[in-house]
């Protein structure tokens, strides 16, 4: 695996949960050492209700321990409303780079955020790198 731009980014999954009918899919577009700004894909979709979630307002990142919560810089991407929305969560990124990266999304109604978790740890060996 090559360690900077989307190439870092294209190997870390897709990860989705699902909860009261409600299913949002995650997957990193760039959370580079590189990047000054972090994107996300996020899809969510739903059987019969609308989903009126205000990412911007709902979604934050924080690192392995938890030491940042960060919200996002902005939302692009569908309307709140509808049965599915698709768009990408954009945040300033988390520097120096986190071993880690941790996207939580708390939907109103929900007693817990759903948490969407990747490792960073790439292979190099430059402990300046990665402090957390």
């Amino acid at each position: 695996m090559l360690f900077g731009g989307a190439t870092f980014a294209a190997d870390l999954t897709s990860q989705s949960s699902e909860s009261a009918g409600v299913t949002i899919a995650v997957k990193p577009v760039d959370v580079s050492a590189k990047a000054t700004t972090w994107s996300f894909q996020v899809t969510l979709s739903a059987n019969s209700q609308d989903l009126s979630d205000d990412l911007v307002r709902t979604a934050y990142i924080v690192n392995r321990t938890g030491k940042k919560n960060e919200p996002p810089a902005r939302w692009e991407g569908d309307a709140p409303g509808g049965r599915l929305r698709k768009g990408v969560l954009r945040f300033k990124a988390l520097l120096p780079l986190p071993k880690a990266v941790e996207l939580r999304i708390q939907r109103v109604g929900e007693r817990a955020p759903r948490v969407f978790r990747w490792d960073l740890d790439c292979p190099c060996t430059d402990a300046t790198m990665h402090p957390s």
